[in-house]
């Protein structure tokens, strides 16, 4: 049987000088015992996989809104991809698998209900704006919380991860860069799938120049793109893409957003106008109702202000949620007392 200290000594064996050791993590915010069995890393994954946010996951929109297909990603089946090519390059470059795997389980945990247009209704209407990866280090500090427990309590070298996964911000350890880069590698390449699977686009749509240097097909893509990284990381401090390959996934991700992600044809005008009207609407009915929030966004507001719980709110809700509610207070005779959690 193996116990915590052993898996933290099998680590300097094991792992590359470069990899972040769990018995040298920064530490959590709050002191407590040490699992005997589990890593620091092993356990903060733990949390992640059995929080009420990531389970919601499976019913938030990826890109498609509400798809009629049965094999269309959402953002639970984008999280697990981008965990799986993540786990990939870590375990190549033999940095530490479990704080890899554990930050790209996390990385979207503050994501809105219908994507990223949810996100931009949240932005338009919460005062300072809304950003998913700063939500996503609110959920795990601050929402997922215990009778004896604020928040998750991650270590520093996950939290740090889960918020700089995208925009300017630079992971501090190799794992977190990992994870970045992955969801790239991911978001870009299976919505090209779902893209091409709902006729949005066809093969000779895509530029051929991304198609002649990653593949012509979903597995050979990712194959060449994880292999690049690889290739280009090994024993480097720094988690680098070869020069032609980040010039041309961002000609790839030019193309998806003119293509696909702004397409009319992937989100009417009229989805967009419904998902605004959703989104704000809700927003607006519990800013001017804060006694219908449930009773631990009550004791939020009471801290942190009404804003900020309605946010927390809204953007935990799954797409589901979000259309049921929306539809029992503004188009029911039937209005909700009590809101239950957005499961």
């Amino acid at each position: 049987m193996l116990f915590r200290e052993d898996l933290e000594k099998r680590e300097f064996e094991i792992l590359s000088p470069l990899a972040a050791k769990s018995a040298q993590s920064r530490g959590r915010a709050q002191d407590e015992e040490k699992c005997k069995i589990r890593t620091e890393f092993q356990r903060d994954r733990d949390r992640i996989i059995h929080s009420k946010s990531f389970r919601r996951l499976m019913h938030k929109t990826q890109v498609f809104l509400a798809p009629e297909g049965d094999h269309f990603r959402t953002r639970l089946t984008h999280t697990i991809e981008v965990s799986q090519i993540a786990r990939t390059i870590a375990r190549s470059l033999n940095l530490n698998e479990d704080l890899t795997e554990a930050i790209a389980l996390g990385h979207d945990l503050g994501h809105t209900p219908f994507g990223h247009n949810g996100e931009d209704v949240l932005n338009m209407v919460h005062p300072g704006g809304f950003e998913h990866n700063v939500q996503s280090l609110r959920v795990v500090d601050v929402l997922e919380s215990t009778a004896t427990r604020t928040g998750m309590n991650l270590t520093a070298e996950v939290r740090d991860g889960i918020l700089n996964h995208t925009g300017g911000g630079k992971p501090f350890t190799l794992e977190g860069q990992i994870v970045k880069i992955s969801d790239r590698i991911a978001y870009i390449n299976h919505d090209i799938d779902d893209a091409l699977r709902s006729n949005v686009i066809s093969m000779d749509d895509i530029p051929e120049s991304s198609l002649k240097l990653f593949g012509y097909s979903h597995r050979e893509r990712i194959d060449n793109m994880v292999t690049d990284v690889i290739a280009n990381s090994t024993d480097r401090d720094e988690i680098f893409q070869s020069e032609s390959f980040r010039d041309e996934l961002n000609k790839l991700r030019s193309f998806m957003f003119s293509h696909v992600y702004k397409s009319s044809r992937v989100k009417r005008e009229e989805d967009l106008a419904k998902v605004e009207v959703v989104i704000r609407s809700l927003y607006e009915y519990f800013l001017k109702n804060p006694d219908k929030l449930p009773e631990d966004l009550r004791l939020i507001a009471e801290k942190d202000g009404i804003n900020e719980a309605v946010k927390d709110y809204v953007a935990g809700m799954t797409d589901r949620f979000a259309l049921n509610i929306y539809t029992d207070l503004f188009l029911s005779l039937i209005h909700i007392s009590e809101p239950t959690r957005p499961y």
